[in-house]
C-alpha cells in the first residue's frame, strides 16, 4: 500500500509540474507582457515613460529569456512562493487563498448534487420494469450532457430569479445564492455520471451472481442496492473523479455568469492583464485539487470492492 501511495503521489507531482510548465510557456509566448498590458490601461490619461516600463520588466524578470524566467519562477514555486501579482502587487498565494473557499464550496456542492442526481436517475432507470419509463429516463442524460452549461444557468436565472424571485441571480448571498450556480454545474456532470452508472448497472444485473441472489429469494431492492450497485459504482466513481477538473474549470465560467466572488473573477482579471504569476497559481491550485481527489478515488476502490488488491506495480483483481 505504501508503495502504491508513493507512486500515485509521484504521478501527482508530475501532473502539477506539467500544468505549471505548460501554463508558463503558453503565457510567455503570447504577444506582449503583463507590464505592457498594465500600462495600456492608462494610455488614455497620460503616456507611460518607456524607461519606467523597462524598469518594471527588469523588476519582474520579463526582460530575461523565457527559459531563465521559467527556472526562476519554478525555483520560487518549489519553496511555496508563487510570486506577486503584476497588476496588484499582492502575493499570488494570498489572492488565491482568499478566493478559493468560495470556488471549492461551489464545486463540492455541485459534485454532491451531481452524484445524487446521477445516481438516483441511473437507479430508477435500471430498476423500472416498464420499458417506456426506462427509455424515457435513459434519454435524459444525453440531453443534459448536450445542453451548454451557461444556457442552463441563464434559464434557471430567468425562471427562479426574474419571474419568481425565489433565489438571487447574482452574488454570494448565503445558501440561496449558492443554489442556482450549483444546480447549473450539477446538471451536465450528473448526466455524465448517470450515463456511466446506468450502463454499468445494466451490465452488472446480467451477471450470474445476480441470478444466484434472486434465486435465493433476495428482493429487487436488495439486489439493486446490495449486490449490483456496489460493483457497478466503480466506473461511475472513476468518472466523478475525472470530472472534478471539468467542474473546477466550469466553476470559473459560472462564477462570472452569476457574479460570484471566487477564482473566476481572479482568473478573468489575471488573463485580461496577462498576469502570469496569478494565472499560473490558479492552474497549479486547480491541478492540485484534481490530483488529490483522484488519489482519494483510487484509495476508495478497495473499500467498494474487496477483490481489488494492490500489487507492487498496479491494482489487480483476484477472485473472491
Amino acid at each position: 500500500m505504501r508503495r502504491y501511495i508513493a507512486k500515485r503521489i509521484a504521478q501527482a507531482v508530475g501532473v502539477l509540474w506539467a500544468a505549471y510548465t505548460l501554463s508558463f510557456f503558453i503565457l510567455v509566448l503570447l504577444p506582449g507582457d503583463p507590464v505592457t498590458a498594465m500600462a495600456g490601461q492608462g494610455m488614455d490619461s497620460a503616456p507611460v515613460d518607456p524607461a519606467r516600463l523597462e524598469a518594471l520588466r527588469a523588476e519582474y524578470g520579463f526582460d530575461q529569456p523565457a527559459p531563465l524566467q521559467y527556472l526562476e519562477y519554478l525555483g520560487r514555486a518549489l519553496t511555496g512562493d508563487l510570486g506577486d501579482s503584476v497588476a496588484t502587487g499582492r502575493p499570488v498565494t494570498q489572492l488565491i487563498t482568499e478566493a478559493l473557499p468560495q470556488t471549492l464550496l461551489l464545486t463540492a456542492s455541485a459534485l454532491t448534487l451531481a452524484l445524487l442526481f446521477g445516481g438516483a436517475l441511473a437507479m430508477a432507470a435500471t430498476y423500472s420494469e416498464r420499458r417506456w419509463v426506462r427509455q424515457f429516463l435513459l434519454s435524459l442524460p444525453p440531453l443534459g450532457v448536450s445542453v451548454p452549461t451557461f444556457w442552463i444557468g441563464l434559464m434557471l436565472v430567468q425562471f427562479f430569479s426574474f419571474r419568481n424571485a425565489w433565489f438571487p441571480a447574482f452574488g454570494n448571498d448565503g445558501v440561496k445564492g449558492l443554489v442556482l450556480p450549483a444546480v447549473t454545474l450539477a446538471v451536465p456532470t450528473g448526466a455524465q455520471i448517470a450515463l456511466v452508472l446506468a450502463k454499468s448497472l445494466s451490465t452488472t444485473l446480467d451477471e450470474p451472481y445476480i441470478a444466484t441472489a434472486k434465486a435465493k429469494g433476495a428482493g429487487r431492492v436488495h439486489v439493486h442496492l446490495r449486490h449490483a450497485l456496489r460493483n457497478a459504482a466503480l466506473p461511475a466513481l472513476t468518472v466523478a473523479g475525472l470530472l472534478v477538473g471539468a467542474l473546477m474549470a466550469n466553476a470559473v465560467v459560472i462564477e462570472t455568469v452569476f457574479s460570484r466572488n471566487g477564482l473566476g473573477r481572479v482568473t478573468q482579471a489575471a488573463v485580461a492583464a496577462q498576469d502570469i504569476p496569478v494565472v499560473q497559481g490558479v492552474v497549479v491550485y486547480g491541478a492540485l485539487v484534481f490530483v488529490v481527489v483522484n488519489l482519494l478515488v483510487d484509495l476508495v476502490y478497495p473499500l467498494l470492492d474487496p477483490r481489488i488488491v494492490l500489487a507492487p506495480t498496479r491494482p489487480q483483481a483476484v477472485a473472491a
